[in-house]
Formats: structure tokens, sequence, C-alpha cells
């Protein structure tokens, strides 16, 4: 710009740089919107899907042979995110699975 411009010229200068800025706006905007991840299906707890009344646990036995798949192998217990578990269940697992330790069951 050692040129000397008008003011007229500067200020239609400055008109297509926003309006670039605009447009790229506008398209990193759109481009951000393509690239979202469509959302995963929320897990139900699988204690909580037995459909009859009479099969679903109060509470989950220490003893019941299903609490091995919510355990490491180093014996560490999964975290919900992973077991997909409600928050009530996976209390109960925790508990039923330290008593089935301290028993030497698991």
């Amino acid at each position: 710009m050692g040129e000397n411009l008008s003011t007229r010229e500067v200020i239609e200068e400055l008109n297509r740089q926003e309006n670039k800025a605009k447009k790229n706006a506008a398209e990193n905007a759109e481009e951000r919107k393509e690239k979202r991840v469509p959302r995963q299906k929320r897990r139900v707890c699988p204690f909580c899907m037995e459909k009859d009344e009479a099969k679903r646990p109060l509470y989950i036995d220490y003893k019941d042979p299903r609490l091995k798949k919510y355990i490491s192998e180093g014996g560490k217990i999964f975290p919900r995110r992973q077991t997909g578990l409600c928050a009530a269940h996976q209390r109960e697992l925790a508990r039923a699975v330290k008593v089935a330790k301290n028993m030497g069951l698991l």
C-alpha cells in the first residue's frame, strides 16, 4: 500500500476484506456442522431391562455368576460408562463384587 489511495478506495478495500472474512467464517461453520459425530444410542442397564418383575433383582447377589463380566483381569470393577449400568445397580454391583472378593469367590 505504498501508493496514495483515496479514502473511497481504502473503504472499498476494507469492505472487500470484511466480506471475505464473513464468507470464510460461514464456510468454517458449515464444515464444523458436517464434522459432528452423531451421538450413540443411550445404553439401558441390563439389570433394569429384565422384563419380569420377579426376576429383576432388588439387590445383586454376591454369588451371581454374572459378576465376572463386570471386573477386569486385575480384579478391578469396570466404571459405569463401560458397564452400562444405572447408578443404583452400579453401587449394588460394587458391593457384591467386594463381598465376593472377601469370600474368595472372585
